[in-house]
This record gives structure tokens, sequence and C-alpha cells, in this order.
């Protein structure tokens, strides 16, 4: 990689040649590689002590007042790719790797044997909500907007039909087609209540599969668990689903924790399980307040659940590689990710002032003993207050094992080469085997100082990704030129 593709940026910004030519750049970049280039990294002041666990000796102290900006840079940490690229992608990665492992094991701890265990992916959404613009299927043969809708005008004056063809990007799709006929009220109060849907089914699950071995729930544990990771995904119409992979393994000991069902069954009979639970399950929402009513909330119709190929001649276009590489993807985005670039989204505007309306109408109803009392806080996420990737204890490893790997190899490969042991980003946040650091830092702020260092950071990261992108199509071949979203979603 050439220096001018690492730095391919606005030469014409003074804040960015005064730091280029500063005395402390070395240092300054040394400290921006350390935080991946983040995008809008927090600056803490302080010092860190250092001291030998054994003895009590002290051994170093860090002070951020020795480094460039007198700050020491830290992640942001954002999992969103609208929100920060840097950190974004390499939520990503370890999303890619804990789904990984937990679908084809031999990695991060998991077995490979779990790649033996009846596997699921399976597809939650929203029920309708009211019409609104779709697009054709890639692949599909175009067909009109809204073909299924009734004929002529509803109650509002407005067609109830589209004979439009549109493609993915067009900017109407997703948009309702009568925004007084659409229910946004109902629509919020889904998104509100879809992690208590997602519990429900959880547990709903576990117990049909038990009913189905002839047993109760606590005889079948012995025999089964059900483990599962899960990633939430904003459809264009801005409700939630859910994506999840749904694995079946044994009652876990010390010595084996992912051991193999103790009954045969096939994945086929798994997924049947899984679309009995999804169509089961509801949820009584209380209402707003004295002018609304109840709600009965329920999944959608459009639920799929589907066996995971596992070998090659099993036939098919769901592979392992495929559902972890896609659910990583979507663990990044967000909701104004379903938006059009440089297009206002009235719709998604509409669903955001709702939330802040019935959080409004709930407080002055019940103050806040109201079960929406915090809609209002959600309401940049539509409403929807759940964690969009999740795991059962025992499907892969957890992000956080993954990050110590991390930061121990970063910080074994600084030593080595240097051959010493240096203060670093990562001995201020952790403790080696037989030290122990006392951190007393204070945020002051985030984000770079300048538009210079900001623009110096991006074009690093820039190149950073391509450089890992390149790096990671060059050892998964099995997976260039695939779309995995077109081929789980359209297949």
């Amino acid at each position: 990689m050439s220096d001018t593709d690492l730095y391919s940026l606005d030469v014409n910004d003074p804040t960015a040649l005064k730091r280029m030519l500063s005395d402390g750049f070395e240092d300054w970049s040394k400290q921006a590689a350390s935080t991946g280039f983040c995008s809008r990294p927090v600056r803490l002041f302080g010092q860190a002590r250092t001291f030998d666990r054994r003895s009590g000796q002290h051994l170093h102290t860090f002070d951020s007042r020795d480094l460039p900006d007198s700050v020491l840079y830290v992640r942001c940490g954002n999992r969103r790719a609208s929100r920060c690229p840097s950190c974004s992608h390499e939520y990503q990665g370890d999303m890619w790797h804990l789904l990984s492992a937990g679908v084809s094991g031999g990695d991060k701890g998991v077995p490979e044997s779990v790649s033996t265990h009846p596997l699921v992916f399976l597809t939650l959404t929203a029920p309708s909500f009211g019409s609104v613009h779709s697009s054709t299927r890639p692949g599909a043969q175009p067909r009109p907007c809204t073909v299924n809708a009734a004929p002529g005008l509803c109650e509002h004056g407005r067609t109830r039909r589209c004979a439009e063809h549109h493609d993915a990007e067009d900017a109407r799709v997703g948009q309702s087609l009568c925004r007084d006929c659409y229910d946004y009220e109902g629509q919020a109060v889904w998104q509100w209540h879809c992690p208590e849907l997602w519990r429900r089914f959880t547990i709903r699950l576990r117990r049909l599969v038990a009913a189905h071995l002839g047993m109760s729930e606590k005889a079948s544990r012995d025999l089964l668990r059900v483990q599962f990771a899960k990633v939430g995904e904003y459809q264009k119409r801005g409700a939630i689903h859910l994506h999840a992979l749904v694995r079946l393994d044994g009652a876990p000991t010390d010595e084996k924790p992912f051991p193999s069902p103790a009954v045969d069954v096939p994945a086929s009979w798994l997924a049947e399980r899984c679309l009995e639970a999804a169509r089961d399950v509801e949820v009584d929402a209380a209402p707003v307040d004295a002018y609304d009513s109840a709600r009965v909330l329920r999944f959608g119709r459009q639920v799929d659940a589907r066996p995971v190929q596992r070998h090659a001649d099993d036939g098919g276009d769901v592979s392992p590689e495929m559902v972890a590489a896609y659910l990583a993807k979507y663990a990044t985005k967000s909701a104004g990710d379903v938006a059009t670039e440089g297009t206002p989204n009235r719709h998604l505007k509409q669903l955001r002032e709702t939330c802040l309306e019935l959080c409004g109408r709930a407080l002055l109803d019940e103050g806040f003993s109201s079960p929406y009392v915090l809609l209002g806080k959600w309401a940049d996420a539509l409403g929807f207050r759940g964690h969009f990737a999740s795991k059962s204890r025992r499907f892969s490893t957890t992000l956080g094992s993954l990050r110590d790997a991390r930061r121990k190899y970063h910080r074994d490969r600084e030593q080595l080469e240097t051959g010493d042991d240096p203060a670093t980003t990562d001995d201020f946040l952790g403790s080696a085997e037989h030290t122990v650091v006392i951190n007393e830092f204070r945020f002051v702020g985030q984000g770079w100082l300048t538009t210079g260092d900001a623009e110096l950071a991006r074009s690093a990261a820039d190149a950073a990704r391509e450089w890992k992108d390149a790096r990671r199509a060059a050892l998964r071949p099995h997976e260039k030129g695939k779309n995995h979203g077109e081929a789980l979603l359209h297949s």
C-alpha cells in the first residue's frame, strides 16, 4: 500500500498539513492507529499507575500530558456504520467470528462437533400496519408495486394501489401509500414490545421441544438445550424484523460445554417447532392512555425457518458461512440506514414523531408509572428498545473474549517489536497477568481536535478497511461474488 493510498486527503486543509509537519506526528499517528483510526474517539485526561501484584512495587506511571495532545484517545466502540465506520467494521468482524464459531465450530473455543448439531435460520417479521411501496426482488420478474391491494380509493381519497415498478434504490420504497390510513401508533407500540415477543418465543420454543418429546421441560433439559444468536434488522418501512440462528445442543458439563443432543432429531423438526412457536406467542399491550385501546401483538405472517446445510452435498444455498456473514453485516445497521441517502424520509419522520407523541400522552395520563414512559427515549430507534444482537449463553464465545484476545495480541506484538514494556492504550484499560493498573482518567470530550486530524484518521481508516476486506476475501474464496442477503431472503 502506497503513501498516496493511505493519505488520499485534502492537503489544502491547514490543520492537516500542520499535524503532518509537526515534530510529534509519528507519536500522534501511533496513537491514532491504536484507536483503529476511530471517527469520534473518546478523549481522556489523567494517569495510570502500574504495580506488581506480588510485591506491590510501583513499576511505572503513564500520564496523558506526555502525549502529543495531552489526552489519551480511546475507541468510541459504536457498532453503527453511520456513526463510526472503523469501530463498526471491527464490530462486524467480531460478530462474524462469534457467529461462525457457533455454526461451524473448530474456532474460538467451540469444538468442531457443533457443525453436526441441528441448526435453523429463522426470520421473524412484524405484521402489516398499512400499505407501503415495495420493490421487485432482485432477479425476479418485475411486478406492480402493490398488486395485491384492493382497487379504488381509500376513505381519504388516495389510491390503494401503485402500478409502478420500483427498484430497491427507489426513495418511495417503504413509504406509506396513505399516511392517514397507516397505523403509525400500532407500529410504534409493536416495536416497543418486540423484545418481549422474542423472550416469549424462546420460552415457548423450549416448551414445544419438550412437549413433542413427550416430557416436561425440566426433564428435556437433560437431553436437549436450545441455543440461539439473534440480530435485528430494519425493513424499508421502518419495522424491525429478527434473524436468528437456532441450534440444538445436549446438556452441557464442565468437560463438554457444547455436547451433541442426546436425542437424534433433524433440523427440519427444529424448523417446525420454530414456526409453531412463532405462531403461538402473543403479548397483551396496555393502552397508551384513556383514549387508546389495548392491543394483542403477534409476529407477522412472513415467518421463515429453514435448515442450514451442514455439508456440501446437502443441497440448498443456506450455508453456515452465508448466514454468519449476513447476520454480522446487519448487526451494524441502524434505523437511519434504511433511508435513501440525500432524500427526506417522511415515513420514518412520522414514526419518530409518533413515538414522541405517545410518550407525551402516556406521561399526561399515568405519569412515570406508564409502561410507555421511556418510549420517547427510543424515538430515533423507531420505538425498538431491544438489543440488536444477542445470544444465549452457550451458543458460542463472547464479544468480550474476542476483544480481550485482540488486546493481548496487540500488547504482545508491540512488546516483541520494541523489546521493552511500553505503555499503550491496552495497558491502561486492562491488566497483565502479574500487574495491576490503577486508572485515574476523566472524560474531556469526544472526537479529534481539528478537522485535519479527522481527515487524516478517516483516510487511514478507509485504506485499512480496504486492505482488511481484500485480505479476508483472499482467505475466504468460497464467499467471492456471493450476495448473502439476496441468497437468504429471496431464494
